[in-house]
């Protein structure tokens, strides 16, 4: 059951934080268009909480992007290597997606460090803002849990001679 439960949060882990937190920037700000145009009344709470669940998901989406190789690259590289080739193109991503994650993990501590220090608290929910700032260790710290599956899938991968895993379509 817990090798399940763990292989569920591997396959989908993302995309359930996802669904969370844009069913709540959606409902939050619609429950704070309809306070304000209906109602004439608007709160500072709402346009925290809306701003901080989208600074989530875009830490959470990053991580999913790498596992699903579905960011930003550039393609023609691969039209002039051989495929059999491709898996060193990957790892040389991936080393540089890795080596970038760590640099930048350890500077979005400091911030949050700080924080914590000062106990610095937002304006509107008065909670503390390091709450709100780990979202950007934990999507590197994500995003580099995805790196490393990515290049022991490419290894593996290209010792039996599959291709290497090119990620998923934009409409797939």
């Amino acid at each position: 059951m817990g090798r399940t439960i763990l292989r569920n949060i591997d396959q989908n882990g993302e995309r359930y934080l996802l669904l969370v937190f844009y069913t709540l920037v959606v409902a939050v700000i619609g429950v704070e268009v309809i306070r304000r145009f209906v109602l004439s009344f608007s709160s500072i709470w709402g346009e925290e909480i809306a701003r901080f669940a989208f600074i989530y998901l875009t830490w959470i989406g990053a991580s999913a992007g790498v596992k699903n190789r579905s960011h930003i690259r550039i393609d023609v590289i691969y039209t002039w290597v051989p495929d059999r080739h491709h898996v060193w193109l990957y790892v040389l991503a991936d080393a540089a997606t890795m080596c970038f994650a760590v640099v930048a993990l350890y500077y979005s501590l400091i911030p949050i460090i700080t924080s914590i220090n000062f106990d610095n608290v937002t304006a509107g929910l008065r909670i503390n803002r390091s709450f709100f700032l780990f979202a950007v260790p934990l999507g590197f710290s994500m995003t580099m849990a995805r790196v490393v599956q990515n290049l022991v899938r490419d290894i593996k991968d290209h010792k039996v001679g599959r291709p290497v895993f090119r990620g998923k379509k934009l409409f797939q």
